[in-house]
């Protein structure tokens, strides 16, 4: 079965952080649904000025962590900024790091982290600007393109894409290896049983 991917997003998202890797992740046959607290399209902001709109998927009260294998959170200084402002947003971030799932967030996306309250005592990178705020939430900062930390995964700007879009693949086959090994091991206590 496709795995699935969640896309947190809202007007004013980082153009790039949005859109090349869900191209990347619908090319690897992963799955993605844009959900955000506003309806028809949400638009994004590239170098400087309003560019391209995406089309929203679902809202966010129609979305659930058990619906999806991972989190995305891409940057923008507006789109974090507003989403950590929306309740249901904040509740999703919590939901998948007690799941245990992948959440990927890149740029000033980590805000949404810290506004869930998911980094304390974490590894995590993000734009230098949140670098403070995520230190103040118990994080242990570092400079590095990607941070893979238990299900957490950060990177800190549009050049770090590829590494941050491939960590998100990498954790999302570890996720289903798991899920092959359990089903070898039920299969295997079934036939014991027998």
């Amino acid at each position: 079965m496709a795995k699935r991917v969640l896309i947190l997003a809202t007007d004013g998202f980082e153009q790039s952080e949005l859109i090349e890797p869900k191209k990347a992740l619908e090319a690897a046959g992963i799955e993605t649904v844009v959900a955000s607290p506003k309806s028809g399209k949400i638009k994004g902001w590239n170098h400087g000025e309003w560019g391209k709109s995406v089309t929203v998927d679902a809202a966010l009260d129609d979305v659930s962590v058990d619906d999806f294998d991972a989190l995305m959170l891409p940057g923008g200084q507006m789109n974090p900024d507003a989403l950590r402002m929306e309740p249901r947003a904040v509740e999703l971030v919590e939901d998948f790091d007690q799941a245990g799932k992948p959440i990927a967030a890149i740029c000033h996306g980590p805000w949404l982290l810290v506004e869930a309250d998911v980094v304390d005592g974490r590894t995590v990178t993000g734009w230098p600007s949140i670098r403070t705020d995520l230190e103040n939430a118990g994080a242990d900062v570092v400079d590095e393109e990607v941070v893979v930390d238990e299900n957490l995964i950060t990177s800190r700007k549009p050049e770090d894409i590829p590494a941050f879009v491939q960590a998100l693949i990498d954790a999302l086959e570890d996720v289903e290896d798991e899920e092959d090994e359990e089903e070898e091991i039920d299969d295997e206590d079934r036939e014991d049983e027998l």
